[in-house]
């Protein structure tokens, strides 16, 4: 019997994060295919997978620091139905740094290698929900990554 593993955390390749995805019941509609905010679910989870291997830990950020970062928009753009069973990759890149924000592309990589295509950009808020500039520690990790 083969048996996959799969890295929980995914990895760090160059400057992009891969992280493995695979395509539950619970992500899908009644026909099998995953539904369109699943996408979505699966990206966040890349963003912050990518985060905690540049070390930088989201809930001490919010509870310690009093600050977040949110989706403050995005494109998707469906090149292909993902399905029930399916593996696939969650690519992350931070693409642009600024004082208050992240831009990142993201693409998942299905099995038959087409690409569904996310770009959002992450907006840094503090407790009030206000833009606020992202903690210097955080931003020196993400400077050394992005260099």
């Amino acid at each position: 019997m083969n048996v996959a593993v799969l890295p929980f955390g995914g990895r760090l390749e160059g400057p992009r994060h891969r992280l493995p995805v695979r395509v539950y019941y619970e992500d899908t509609d009644a026909a099998g295919i995953v539904y369109h905010a699943s996408y979505l679910r699966f990206t966040e989870r890349g963003r912050s997978e990518m985060m905690r291997a540049l070390d930088i830990d989201l809930a001490r950020m919010w509870n310690e620091d009093g600050f977040v970062f949110v989706l403050h928009s995005a494109e998707v753009k469906y090149r292909r139905p993902a399905r029930l069973g399916d593996l696939l990759t969650v690519e992350t890149a931070l693409t642009e740094l600024g004082r208050a924000s992240l831009k990142v592309r993201q693409v998942i990589f299905g099995d038959g290698g087409e690409t569904v295509i996310f770009e959002g950009l992450l907006a840094c808020t503090g407790r009030e929900g206000k833009p606020a500039r992202i903690p210097a520690g955080v931003k020196d990790k993400i400077e050394a990554f992005l260099s």
